[in-house]
């Protein structure tokens, strides 16, 4: 007798889980299939291990930075497998954390492939077995995996992705980064960290090119005086493996040929869709992701998608936010994704964060706006701490203030920038951020003292108008 189900999620990552959630506290009969770990990319591969690392990072580069203030200790020495361990002890305890509200919310948990068969029954495939499960409404959140660019001789290398770099058994001397996304730049920070000599390789004009240039800028620069080398605008031609050595081939906008090597190649150059799962479905699609509605719909009914498979942001919140959305719909209520506020967080040391769209979108726009910038260099916390690199930028509408975007560059940026996410939700002007009283002292008052300077500069110029 086969299983019928009101909702089954293909997919147990951040999109996929708390899909199943919202469908069970909703009151639906619901099914949830795996492949791997529940978790997905996120808990098991991507944010969690990567920010884990990035963790043990700041740890040593704060002990490093104590010493000039007169804090002591011996030589610094590391543990790989300990720092190994303490990752995979909180990967381990957060999976337990999301098979126990699985079982909370009385959710079927079924491990292997699905594959999506006509009229909404699920193939199961296991190395142990395979089933077929009945589903009313399907929400596909089967993720993605890295890119492998076709870069001669790469198949006949030993490289790692993100995927897998968190497996290698010691420290590598020497890293070279194909890709200066995200990614790559959150990998160049860590292994820099553990003294290894890190090379990042962009083909576009800067790092992070998808983010505000001036936090591009300062992100260059920082990120050098660790010794981290970053060649951009550079397009890697060919991969040799010579001995131990990985020998990477690069040509740059000037038509230079460079040659690089390095112990370890990792490449982070973007991810694609996971779509076995639809692989005997006719659905509607858009470039190599599932086209979807603003009710996360797929052009076949009741069949939805969320998360890496449809494209867009690709981030693990967004995931999530999409995630409620398609299950409200799959249990029969009516309602649409909003991506007016999506923060997007960069783990780097120091971190980036923005919310919005930056001074160069707007003016590609047309929008009439006005930007004011605060250095952590005036915020007497940043400089209490010995964190007063970066800074806080806000775009806002000049006729009335209106806030569209900000970007942030400094320590604990990633958790300020809530704040401003909160502001842009709600169509809040910078007067208002600058009447709204805040701590001190506090990293955050850099986003309050921007306000401040753009009223302030508002001020004058209708002074003198």
């Amino acid at each position: 007798m086969v299983n019928v189900y009101e909702v089954v999620v293909i997919g147990g990552g951040p999109g996929g889980y708390v899909a199943a959630l919202h469908a069970a506290e909703l009151g639906k009969k619901v099914a949830l299939i795996e492949a791997d770990f529940l978790g997905g990319t996120c808990l098991n591969r991507g944010c969690i291990p990567s920010k884990t690392l990035l963790k043990h990072a700041e740890i040593i580069e704060s002990i490093e930075k104590a010493q000039s203030w007169g804090i002591e200790t011996g030589e610094l020495s590391f543990s790989l497998g300990k720092m190994k361990k303490r990752k995979d002890d909180v990967i381990q305890r957060l999976r337990q954390g999301i098979s126990y509200l699985l079982s909370q919310g009385k959710i079927d948990v079924y491990e292997g492939f699905g594959k999506i068969e006509e009229g909404k029954v699920i193939k199961i495939e296991s190395k142990e077995k395979e089933e077929r499960i009945q589903a009313e409404r399907i929400i596909i959140a089967t993720g993605s995996s890295p890119i492998v660019p076709p870069i001669e001789g790469l198949s006949s290398v030993d490289f790692d992705t993100s995927d897998t770099i968190f497996d290698i058994q010691e420290i590598p001397k020497s890293v070279v980064i194909i890709g200066g996304g995200v990614i790559g730049v959150e990998f160049a920070c860590i292994f820099a960290s553990l003294k290894a000599e890190v090379t990042v390789i962009e083909a576009a004009d800067r790092i992070i090119p998808s983010e505000d240039i001036d936090a591009s800028k300062i992100l260059n620069k920082l990120l050098k005086k660790k010794g981290i080398r970053f060649y951009t605008s550079t397009k890697v031609t060919k991969v040799q493996e010579q001995n131990t050595q990985k020998v990477v081939t690069c040509i740059d906008a000037k038509g230079k040929e460079h040659l690089f090597e390095a112990e370890t190649l990792i490449l982070s150059v973007g991810r694609k869709p996971n779509l076995s799962a639809i692989q005997n479905l006719n659905v509607g699609m858009e470039g190599p992701f599932i086209k979807v509605n603003e009710k996360m719909e797929t052009s076949v009914p009741s069949i939805y998608a969320v998360g890496d498979v449809v494209g867009g942001y690709q981030l693990a919140h967004v995931a999530s936010a999409e995630g409620i959305i398609a299950a409200n719909n799959a249990a029969g209520f009516n309602d649409k994704i909003d991506y007016k506020v999506v923060p997007r967080c960069i783990y780097t040391l120091p971190e980036v964060a923005s919310v919005g769209i930056t001074e160069e979108e707007a003016k590609k726009q047309g929008i009439s706006v006005r930007v004011e910038r605060f250095d952590h260099a005036g915020n007497g916390k940043a400089l209490a701490s010995g964190e007063s690199d970066g800074f806080v930028k806000i775009v806002y509408e000049e006729n009335y203030g209106e806030i569209i975007g900000v970007t942030m560059v400094g320590s604990h940026v990633t958790e300020m920038i809530s704040e401003a996410s909160a502001f842009i939700y709600l169509e809040g002007t910078v007067e208002e951020v600058s009447k709204m009283i805040h701590p001190h002292p506090a990293v955050a008052e850099s986003f309050y003292e921007a306000a401040i300077n753009s009223i302030n500069s508002m001020r004058k110029k209708s002074v003198l108008v």
